[in-house]
């Protein structure tokens, strides 16, 4: 006989590992399909040493807390693997120290700004849940094909074919799922790549966030870590970042040298000495928008969560928090629907649309918009931009709307 579920998740990462558990603590019926579903970690209960911090590292607001303790993830993760972010401090790129822009968790009122978590303790943390959620199942296969018809969709995989209400498309940003039902997108390559790593400093961060903006359109964030431990995501040209990775690689010494440099030497002296940690990685950057998070239009069978639906330039460092934005909005709906629909109800599928337009519609052209003015180096545009965040600086009403926002 065909296993029915109510509901059925494809992607291996966060988003689709948080969205399979939070859903399955709702009580629906869910079965979680992805190639690759758990680390080896998680599988065999190994921590990770003290010296072994991996590159890839999330900014975590306290909206995506909240989410992550509702789901009984949050304190499973270590605390000795976790930091604090108290103060954010972000630099123009005209080289003048007054031309920043200063954020404290003391004047927002809140404990912390954010939390700087490796992304495999967030995936160990929603692994080890998962184990205990009697209504999820997890299959590790190949999706083949996803049929619609007559009132119910039909998820094929090399293990089998699967009846379900609704199908979650938390597949990444080529998501396969999205693109074989044909939902646009509208999608913007930039011509920058993020070349990420972690780093020892010999200052100390002092729970502090930096990000500098450099001349020719660069963005280079250090984000402070557990101890005197900084992860670097430098966005620059696909060139440079080539350059960045076979130096990282082959002359570690010479790589740190060009971070510390950076900014007219402004990181080695807020940072002291670098030394590298991890293996350097590498991604183009893009700007992602599915025109829409539900589909087919004729009859929505498909949402999409994560990049599946947005991707966004980093420098805000919001991609992995709108992601899990959807899941929590997408849960309270299903929260609040009425007890005659069905999840599939289209009705509220595009509740769900309608909610998360305006927060994904202003994050990404937040971003975008930022990214395209200090890519323009007239000096006009320089004295403006660099002006504009000396003003914003001098104004706390502002800063505590911008702080707002960010927490989520």
């Amino acid at each position: 006989m065909m296993s029915e579920q109510d509901l059925i998740v494809l992607g291996g990462g966060i988003v689709g590992k948080t969205a399979a558990l939070a859903f399955s603590q709702q009580g629906l019926r869910v079965l979680h399909i992805a190639p690759i579903l758990e680390s080896k970690q998680a599988a065999f209960g190994t921590p990770p040493s003290e010296n072994e911090w991996k590159s890839r590292v999330y900014a975590i607001s306290s909206s995506s807390e909240s989410l992550l303790r509702q789901l009984q993830v949050w304190d499973a993760m270590p605390q000795d693997r976790m930091q604090a972010i108290s103060d954010m401090r972000i630099f123009g790129d005209s080289g003048l120290p007054k031309d920043q822009l200063q954020f404290s968790a003391f004047e927002g009122a809140v404990p912390q700004l954010a939390w700087i978590i490796e992304s495999q303790q967030i995936e160990i943390a929603v692994d080890m849940a998962s184990r205990f959620s009697q209504s999820l199942v997890r299959l590790q296969t190949e999706v083949l094909d996803i049929q619609i018809d007559q009132g119910h969709t039909l998820v094929k995989t090399a293990d089998g074919d699967f009846k379900t209400q609704l199908v979650i498309a938390a597949d990444g940003a080529n998501s396969p799922t999205r693109e074989r039902f044909g939902i646009e997108v509208d999608i913007e390559e930039y011509e920058h790549s993020a070349v990420i790593a972690n780093l020892a400093c010999s200052h100390s961060h002092l729970q502090t966030a930096y990000q500098w903006f450099l001349p020719g359109g660069d963005v280079l964030a250090l984000l402070p870590m557990p101890g005197k431990r900084v992860s670097v995501v430098w966005s620059t040209s696909h060139t440079y970042a080539s350059t960045l990775l076979d130096l990282a690689q082959n002359d570690p010494v010479e790589f740190c040298a060009q971070i510390s440099q950076a900014a007219q030497g402004a990181v080695g002296k807020e940072l002291g000495e670098l030394s590298l940690l991890s293996g350097a990685k590498s991604h183009p950057l893009k700007k992602v928008r599915a025109k829409q998070m539900i589909g087919p239009s004729h009859d929505p069978r498909i949402v999409l969560l994560g990049d599946a639906a947005h991707v966004m330039h980093p420098l805000a460092g919001q991609g992995l928090n709108l992601g899990l934005r959807d899941i929590a909005d997408l849960y309270q709906v299903f929260a609040d629907k009425e007890s005659f629909r069905k999840i599939s109800d289209p009705i509220l599928l595009r509740r769900y649309e309608r909610m998360r337009a305006g927060d994904v519609d202003a994050l990404l052209s937040v971003t975008h918009h930022l990214h395209q003015l200090f890519l323009n180096s007239t000096p006009t545009m320089r004295w403006l931009r660099n002006t504009g965040i000396r003003i914003v600086n001098q104004h706390q009403f502002f800063k505590r709307q911008l702080i707002a926002r960010a927490l989520g």
